[in-house]
């Protein structure tokens, strides 16, 4: 009866807490907030700060903030690199995607980089367990993401997934409900952006900020020749002369700026592959690898990969939502909860 109880008054969170945008999800109700992690600082004379706007307020301050603001990503490379700040931000949105005030704690699952290090776990549970959560279970990425690209994981049978988020790319090879074989690298969106300002400054003495790098990438962006190459019109400052000038910018020109990190994403893929136990590496011929994340939408990747591992490669159904729906439905089921869920 107290668990039943307990269940109508303590809306359970599942957490995606990823470096580019944290999503989150009320058990029941499905993805309540989707929004980049992001988190405005105001100080004031003495040194003290507020919280002056988090998500998709936040991110549009970047860049354009007076000296007593600071718009901070609190996340790295998918671990925390601003721990006070990450608790603010996991308090605001408990806060936010709890509509009426509960009567208990809620109970949250969050996803996490494989290979995180015991501190790196403990300190996502810390911020978690002081935002307000009565207690905490971790669970990695590469398994959230399977499950949310409707992988059945519980199966004998191998499947591979590769997830390309903000700070990590992930892949997993999962069977009987967990995690056979799995690799992290720190190379994947923010990385791609970086690629994408540096290219630009270095060919034509242009310097663009990242949200521009990243619109590139999304409007353009491509990991293989297209019939037609796509165009646009980039603003920027001419770090020669100085002065605001535009210039066109091909899909070539972002497909040779991406070059290098979609290789470290192809070998690191090639890596897991050639260490794939022999009894697997049959059903990955068969199932084929998904992708999701945010890379995965960058144009012809999949085909990009296909041509390098010689497997078919395909894009999973609302891949920027993979983590987020798999770490949900791993806190709806209990039993897939326990074996793939993280508890120090």
């Amino acid at each position: 009866m107290f668990k039943k109880l307990l269940g109508m008054f303590s809306n359970d969170l599942a957490i995606d807490l990823g470096t580019a945008n944290t999503l989150v999800l009320v058990k029941g109700e499905g993805i309540v907030i989707n929004e980049p992690s992001v988190v405005a600082i105001q100080f004031d004379k003495q040194g003290h700060q507020r919280i002056l706007a988090v998500g998709q307020e936040a991110k549009e301050m970047v860049g354009k903030t007076p000296g007593n603001i600071r718009a901070i990503r609190p996340m790295k490379d998918g671990v925390i690199a601003d721990f006070e700040v990450t608790e603010m931000m996991i308090r605001y949105f408990i806060e936010k995607a709890h509509k009426r005030k509960s009567f208990f704690s809620p109970r949250i699952i969050i996803s996490v980089p494989y290979g995180l290090t015991q501190v790196e776990r403990r300190a996502v549970k810390d911020s978690a367990e002081h935002a307000g959560a009565r207690y905490v279970y971790l669970i990695e990425e590469p398994m959230a993401a399977a499950i949310g690209a409707g992988l059945p994981v519980k199966d004998p049978n191998g499947n591979l997934v590769v997830d390309i988020g903000g700070g990590t790319t992930e892949i997993g090879v999962t069977s009987l409900g967990g995690l056979v074989l799995s690799k992290s690298i720190r190379v994947a969106g923010d990385k791609i952006d970086q690629a994408i300002v540096d290219y630009i400054k270095r060919n034509f003495n242009l310097l663009i900020g990242d949200r521009v790098a990243e619109e590139l990438k999304i409007k353009i962006g491509t990991a293989v020749p297209l019939e037609e190459e796509l165009t646009t019109v980039v603003r920027g400052r001419d770090q020669i002369e100085g002065c605001l000038t535009s210039i066109d910018i091909t899909s070539e020109h972002i497909r040779s700026a991406m070059k290098d990190s979609l290789e470290e994403i192809a070998d690191a893929l090639v890596a897991v592959l050639e260490e794939m136990p022999p009894e697997l590496a049959g059903d990955i011929v068969e199932n084929g690898i998904v992708l999701s994340g945010g890379g995965a939408l960058i144009r012809g990747l999949d085909k990009y990969l296909s041509d390098i591992i010689k497997l078919p490669v395909y894009v999973a159904e609302e891949p920027l939502l993979a983590v987020a729906k798999g770490t949900g439905k791993a806190l709806d089921e209990i039993d897939l909860l326990q074996q793939t869920a993280y508890e120090d």
